[in-house]
């Protein structure tokens, strides 16, 4: 198939040396991988100690990881926080999951479209080169992910029971992108107006609908959710208490540290039960989850204020249009659900990082989340999304579906957006 690269069209990136993702991930090896890391020697003379690649997995699917150190470092960061593979051999002696990151590929009918990874700040921030400039660059790192023989793959299905060509498929990606680059409108309402008509989307069967009847057919539904988000309503009823709780859940497996680093001792995993039991009683006191998060009441969090600053409301637009252009929201690349689903399942990041922002707030003692407070949260956010385990998971799809069917996203995007 062609490698013709599809990149976003708003985002920057450099690396900015945070060591952030030296010390947040488990980077699985190839065994090819594996053996040249074992053949480069490395020494305590090196500033390395121990072993430097370790066995993961279990006993059907075995695989290695490079070792991390005491404090949950790459075993190969140093005290600058730089790389010694890198240092030492060149980038291009990496693992290619190091080399990668924060790129994400995803192959479609007209080649690869690249999204990024928001669990970087320097992404989040959108510093350094435009994307669109990394082209050749990009290019190199596509052909090193996608096999060289892979055939076309299929479109992501809309939803359970429909399907459609790449072609249309493609009209509903860029009818979410549009709903998110218009400028004027705040974020939530755009968000509110998306989601309304996504459960249409949901609720359609298309039969023998192609090609312009589709667009025809989504400008119709689109501009019927114009009129009916025509403003936010002031008053909303809230999510009922089950649903409510729900919500906590999901958001708790956000706010989780799941890396290598987590504690998996029994001690560690009663820990982790506690946890998930408090988010479900919505009472007491939060669990301190990760840095940053304080054990702080849960009454403390639903009473910090605050609205959406303009930048605030540019990266929340920006991270829904390269998750949207670069396909990261559903299939292959987000569990192989639907596009109806996946986008439900991004809209809640949503109202999941202005909970996270609101408790970051509580933790430092303020009672208004910051622009500041919001970055960190959607990195802490991104960090799973799309890559836990548990997201993808029948209890969390089950979760968003409740959700959606309730109509209760739409709710809480309005409770939490500021």
């Amino acid at each position: 198939m062609s490698l013709k690269l599809e990149l976003p069209t708003l985002q920057s990136w450099s690396c900015h040396n945070c060591s952030g993702c030296c010390r947040q991930h488990a980077i699985e090896v190839t065994e090819e991988e594996r053996q040249r890391i074992l053949d480069q020697n490395w020494t305590a003379a090196d500033g390395v100690t121990g072993p430097v690649v370790v066995p993961m997995g279990g006993i059907f699917r075995r695989g290695h990881r490079l070792a991390h150190q005491a404090d949950g470092a790459c075993v190969f960061l140093d005290e600058k926080g730089l790389c010694r593979i890198h240092a030492r051999f060149g980038e291009a002696a990496k693992p290619l999951a190091c080399r990668i990151y924060p790129f994400a590929f995803h192959p479609t009918a007209k080649g690869v479209t690249v999204s990024l990874r928001f669990s970087c700040p320097s992404v989040v921030a959108n510093k350094g080169k435009p994307v669109q400039d990394r082209r050749g660059e990009l290019l190199g790192l596509a052909k090193a992910v996608v096999p060289e023989q892979l055939v076309e793959p299929l479109p992501p299905r809309i939803s359970t029971k429909e399907s459609v060509d790449w072609k249309d498929f493609a009209r509903f990606v860029a009818a979410l992108d549009a709903g998110f680059a218009e400028t004027g409108t705040p974020f939530v309402q755009k968000l509110w107006r998306t989601l309304t008509w996504i459960d249409l989307i949901g609720q359609a069967q298309f039969g023998a609908l192609k090609g312009n009847r589709i667009g025809e057919f989504l400008d119709l539904i689109v501009q019927s959710a114009r009129m009916d988000v025509a403003e936010l309503p002031t008053v909303l009823a809230s999510p009922s208490k089950l649903n409510a709780m729900q919500f906590r859940l999901l958001v708790g497996q956000y706010a989780r540290k799941d890396t290598f680093a987590a504690d998996r001792s029994l001690r560690g995993r009663l820990r982790m039960l506690r946890a998930s039991w408090s988010f479900a009683r919505g009472k007491g006191n939060l669990p301190a989850l990760q840095e940053g998060f304080r054990e702080v009441p849960f009454a403390a969090v639903e009473s910090v204020a605050g609205t959406l600053a303009p930048d605030a409301e540019e990266i929340f637009t920006r991270y829904f249009r390269v998750k949207i252009q670069g396909l990261h929201f559903c299939g292959p690349a987000y569990y192989d659900v639907p596009l109806v689903e996946g986008f439900q399942s991004l809209a809640l990041v949503f109202p999941a990082v202005m909970w996270l922002s609101r408790w970051l707030a509580a933790s430092a003692e303020r009672g208004e989340f910051t622009t500041d407070d919001v970055a960190r949260a959607l990195a802490v956010a991104d960090h799973h999304h799309g890559y836990s385990p548990l997201f993808g998971s029948r209890a969390f799809r089950r979760r968003v579906r409740l959700l959606a069917a309730a109509g209760d996203i739409a709710k809480l995007c309005l409770q939490y957006g500021g």
